[in-house]
């Protein structure tokens, strides 16, 4: 049984043109119990979303296979259909070699000896096994469309070599030494389409080249420590909680943490960076990446599917299955594109017929039925996410979909959060301002025992700071904190409040004006200062400091060579805020947002007119991520924010957001590219063929080079480097007029 919700993936198999994947999906779509359907002709594989109904695979298979197409479930693991790709290609390539010898042999004849008549018979000979055998494959699929009352690219290259081989055979047996022949024309399409075919299968493996590369990185043994002894076992063996060790050189088997040895680790097939990362005991290591140096001993906390490497590769397989909203043209022209192409075929016939030359009709209908193949439309935009998606996980950048490179190229405005994202997320303590009354150990010691039931950074470095300064920090009850203004609770039996000035405010404490000026000023340096305030008085003031991070500056500067216009979101108050922002070069500033009110402003963005990409690491940017019009997460961030995002940036830089967004818009720019060509290749050479200007045999050439070439232009974006992409660090005007 198919299970009762979520998604299913097949291979599909028999698929010819872009029209035989719309049928596909149609009758997919159509079926009881299926929430939508997505099929990619490219990559042959069809994502089938699931109601709330259950239904048994074998109706699909069924439903399928009644229009004459094979369905098979991908096999739990994920893995691609590889040895299918290479028996496809060497099926085509048996071919080729057949059909060219005896096609230019029969083309030879056709020049020369035609008058002959041993030249004739020949000729039918030679050219038997090539509209036969080696044409056998569009043959057998213009039958199974037939019997479904279909039709298909197969159907059109079935319709014109037949018509040519049966006419020509007719004039061998009852025309006359002078007849026209047209065996060469048969033969040379059919050897054409079967070159182009074998190019388009053996360049669309190269397009999915990024799932195998992936696959192949991880690790097929591992080192098992148990007993205090070492035991070599298949990888698919290790358990969670397991302990590995791994050598020099060695792939790290699975991921997990390290608990003993000190090693530099190269994560460069997970993130881009080529830098190795140093590792020690408590430091997160990934599957598949590689021990530098030093012996590390491992303990195993993911597993399998659970991995990094293996949620990397589903991501990358569902978005290369994914669409761009400007296929659906290309679906739609593609699915009504053969039968139109048969009545113009008639027409032309027709139109000939009737000006008195049935075989100049003959001719120029059947180059119509060849020049029309829409296997062009159907490969532009599949073939150049497969290829982009495929590129940006080899430099650390996850793109999800067909949709999101749409997207991204309309966006003129970039958010992004502050804490974690432009600095590190490290506070430090750095002043410490007591008021009247108190001395600083007093102040730091009371609000260093309310911070230390916080998890917030700006608490973590007040507890940090405190125990560097040698202050025993007292046990504090009643804890309780409010979102976004501070904490409080009860030390030393007094109620001691910790936090913004609003707070304190809404605390009914006075003397905040007392401390402004000193705090304003430390905050026009870039720190995030704190009240800490009892017995109805603010008591002093603590500051923090987070630091950017090192490519913040350039990772704004990148965006603003893109005429971006560059926003930082946070809940610092304004002074620390603009002082961060001014160190960097960001355009505008929305300061002492609350958490939960990140998506409202957000939303605001979007009510001026602006398309927004929101870059952010942490939960409570997730709402923001996708709400915005396109949400890039940190990739050393939380889960909840990676899944909200459409684009992920593994290796955590900054500099990321410049080449995610530089890759979208090229990957876009190519689907641009390959359907235009398609589209144009159509609208021209139809009227072209249909006036009797081009020899069918031109015609098929024609055809199987348009299906390459749009392979052949998405394959370019595999020269996509993101280093070159970089521009130096200076800063530029912004589209807001920096």
């Amino acid at each position: 049984m198919v299970p009762a919700s979520g998604e299913v993936e097949f291979v599909v198999s028999g698929m010819t043109c872009g029209s035989c994947a719309a049928r596909v999906e149609k009758a997919l779509a159509d079926h009881r119990g299926v929430a939508h359907a997505s099929v990619n002709f490219a990559s042959g594989r069809a994502t089938v979303a699931l109601g709330p109904s259950a239904f048994g695979a074998d109706d699909l298979v069924a439903a399928v296979a009644r229009l004459g197409y094979d369905l098979t479930p991908v096999d739990a693991a994920g893995i691609g259909h590889d040895d299918e790709q290479v028996a496809r290609q060497r099926m085509w390539l048996g071919r080729v070699v057949v059909a060219w010898p005896l096609a230019v042999a029969v083309l030879i004849l056709s020049l020369r000896w035609m008058d002959e008549p041993w030249a004739r018979w020949t000729a039918f000979a030679l050219t038997v096994p090539v509209q036969f055998w080696a044409g056998w494959p569009f043959l057998r699929q213009a039958a199974v469309r037939a019997r479904a009352g279909q039709a298909s690219m197969d159907t059109l290259v079935a319709m014109g070599t037949s018509v040519a081989f049966a006419f020509s055979a007719y004039q061998v047996v009852f025309g006359g030494n002078h007849a026209e022949h047209y065996f060469d024309t048969a033969a040379l399409i059919i050897a054409f389409l079967l070159l182009g075919r074998y190019l388009e299968v053996r360049a669309t493996g190269r397009a999915s080249r990024a799932i195998r590369s992936l696959l192949e990185l991880g690790a097929k043994q591992a080192r098992v420590v148990a007993g205090g002894s070492e035991q070599v076992v298949p990888v698919e063996r290790v358990q969670v909680g397991d302990r590995v060790r791994v050598r020099p050189g060695e792939r790290i088997p699975v991921d997990g943490v390290v608990v003993e040895g000190a090693s530099a680790v190269d994560e460069s097939m997970l993130t881009g960076e080529s830098v190795p990362v140093d590792k020690q005991p408590g430091d997160p290591v990934a599957g598949a990446t590689v021990n530098a140096r030093g012996v590390l001993t491992v303990r195993a906390t993911a597993v399998g599917a659970d991995t990094a490497l293996a949620q990397v590769v589903r991501l990358v397989e569902q978005a290369q299955g994914t669409k761009a909203p400007v296929q659906r043209l290309a679906d739609r022209v593609s699915a009504v594109f053969v039968p139109i192409v048969a009545m113009i075929a008639l027409a032309t016939l027709a139109g000939w017929s009737l000006a008195g030359d049935a075989t100049a009709g003959l001719v120029a209908a059947t180059a119509v039925l060849i020049v029309a193949c829409p296997c062009a439309l159907g490969l532009a935009t599949p073939t150049a996410i497969m290829v982009g998606t495929g590129r940006g996980a080899a430099v650390g950048v996850l793109i999800k979909g067909g949709e999101v490179l749409e997207r991204s190229k309309r966006i003129d405005t970039v958010v992004f959060d502050k804490t974690g994202t432009l600095t590190h997320g490290i506070m430090a303590l750095t002043n410490v301002v007591p008021g009247g009354g108190v001395d600083a150990a007093e102040l730091l010691d009371r609000a260093a025992a309310v911070e230390a039931g916080s998890e917030h950074p700006v608490g973590r470095a007040i507890v940090d700071g405190a125990r560097q300064r040698g202050i025993d920090i007292a046990a504090a009850t009643d804890f309780a904190t409010m979102p976004g203004l501070g904490v409080r609770a009860v030390v030393h039996g007094t109620v001691v409040h910790v936090g913004r000035r609003r707070l304190m405010h809404d605390a009914g404490l006075t003397g905040c004006a007392d401390l402004g000026a000193v705090l304003d000023r430390l905050e026009d340096d870039g720190g995030t200062a704190v009240l800490a305030g009892w017995e109805g008085r603010v008591r002093g003031g603590l500051v923090v400091t987070d630091t950017l991070k090192d490519d913040a500056a350039h990772a704004v500067d990148d965006l603003h060579a893109m005429h971006l216009e560059v926003v930082m979101i946070t809940g610092d108050n304004r002074h620390s805020a603009r002082s961060i922002a001014a160190q960097v070069g960001i355009d505008r500033v929305l300061a002492e947002v609350l958490p939960e009110d990140k998506v409202d402003e957000v939303r605001r963005l979007q009510g001026e007119g602006r398309v927004v990409a929101m870059v952010g690491d942490g939960i409570n940017d997730a709402p923001a991520l996708v709400q915005a019009d396109l949400g890039i997460a940190i990739g050393t961030g939380t889960d909840v924010a990676i899944e909200s995002s459409d684009i992920t940036l593994l290796d955590g830089h900054l500099d990321g957001v410049a080449t995610a967004l530089r890759l979208a818009r090229r990957t876009f720019r190519t689907i641009g590219q390959n359907l235009g060509w398609a589209f144009a290749y159509n609208i021209v050479l139809i009227p072209v063929a249909a006036l009797g200007l081009l020899n069918p045999i031109l015609a098929g050439a024609a055809m199987a080079f348009s299906s390459v070439s749009v392979v052949a232009n998405s394959l370019h974006l595999n020269r996509f480097d993101p280093r070159a992409a970089r521009r130096p660090l200076c800063h530029h005007g912004s589209a807001a007029g920096r």
